[in-house]
């Protein structure tokens, strides 16, 4: 498949606890610590810090060696991406079926596609081929280096401050959505179940696929209702993600998404009856902390009808005057 993979026993026994060294191609790296779980079952993140050899050459020169000089040397990486201390974030992925496959080289591809301060890049993989430990079976291990972002995910912040029962000004909401000139940078990640946002519906078993798909794939409670419910003539396109900015424009004010108020308080009210009704709760004890402005801006991005959904264009317009706005 085009990538190799040295060192696999010490990383298993990295993943056991006991620590160890792994080869990600030609590239060495230290594992120091498990992060945590990252999508599918199976797939784990690890924080390593990359070992670099001063290899000598038969005629004295240094670095002459494939990866001699760490992933720094390595073509097309954006120097910006380089760690000072080395350490780095590595995602280990256990293959359990030919469609995770094609998810995980999905992620691959799209990865290595683009360059962009608020995507996080891939720097380096690698694809196993593996025996099954009970039957013997070929199965596949995807291994993933990317920049370490340590500080936490907004999710993460975003739940802190809700204990503390603190919520971020207007101003700083404004600013890390817009993304523009602005010190809060907000990376994303995860693009296994990337795909092409425009999809043509004309019959019921194609809108019983894209439910199918959605459900697997994109988080329930930001999920939007033509995913719940795909009608059998349809044309899916970028709106049904703007409605996930919408619910993700809340969560940064509230800590929660847009309908979780709403099940607390409900009696037996299923998930997806929430959304279908767009039964948005506004949280009163943050409600002197936003401008209604804030809040109609996002009941336009939670229309449950996509096509009264605005674009992404008319969303940028809509949130520099809000920024203006707010910035005096």
């Amino acid at each position: 498949m085009g990538c190799s993979f040295s060192g696999l026993n010490a990383l298993y026994d990295t993943v056991g606890g006991r620590g160890g060294d792994v080869w990600v191609n030609d590239y060495h790296f230290r594992v120091l610590r498990r992060l945590g779980d990252a999508g599918p079952a199976g797939s784990s993140v690890f924080l390593v810090k990359e070992v670099v050899a001063a290899a000598t050459a038969s005629d004295g020169t240094a670095g002459s060696e494939p990866g001699a000089s760490g992933i720094a040397g390595k073509k097309g990486i954006d120097p910006s991406h380089i760690s000072a201390d080395g350490t780095y974030a590595l995602k280990k992925v256990l293959v359990q079926s030919d469609q995770h496959l094609e998810l995980v080289q999905q992620e691959i591809r799209v990865s290595s596609q683009f360059s962009h301060p608020n995507l996080l890049p891939l720097l380096e993989h690698a694809i196993v081929a593996v025996k099954g430990v009970q039957d013997g079976s070929q199965n596949y291990e995807a291994y993933l280096l990317f920049p370490v972002h340590l500080e936490g995910t907004l999710h993460d912040i975003t739940k802190t401050m809700l204990e503390k029962k603190e919520f971020f000004p207007t101003i700083t909401v404004l600013q890390i959505f817009r993304q523009r000139k602005q010190s809060h940078l907000a990376i994303l990640m995860d693009f296994e179940s990337a795909g092409p946002a425009r999809k043509t519906i004309r019959s019921q078993a194609e809108a019983l696929q894209l439910q199918e798909w959605a459900s697997e794939h994109c988080s329930s409670h930001y999920r939007a209702p033509e995913l719940w419910e795909c009608p059998s003539h349809a044309d899916i396109d970028e709106r049904t993600d703007i409605w996930s900015l919408g619910c993700t424009l809340y969560a940064m004010m509230y800590g929660k998404s847009p309908f979780d108020y709403e099940l607390d308080e409900s009696s037996g009210e299923s998930l997806h009856s929430v959304i279908k009704n767009v039964q948005i709760k506004w949280p009163e004890e943050a409600g002197s902390t936003y401008p209604d402005s804030l809040r109609q801006f996002i009941t336009w991005m939670l229309q449950p009808h996509p096509a009264v959904r605005p674009h992404i264009d008319d969303i940028i317009i809509h949130v520099d005057k809000l920024v203006m706005k707010y910035s005096n």
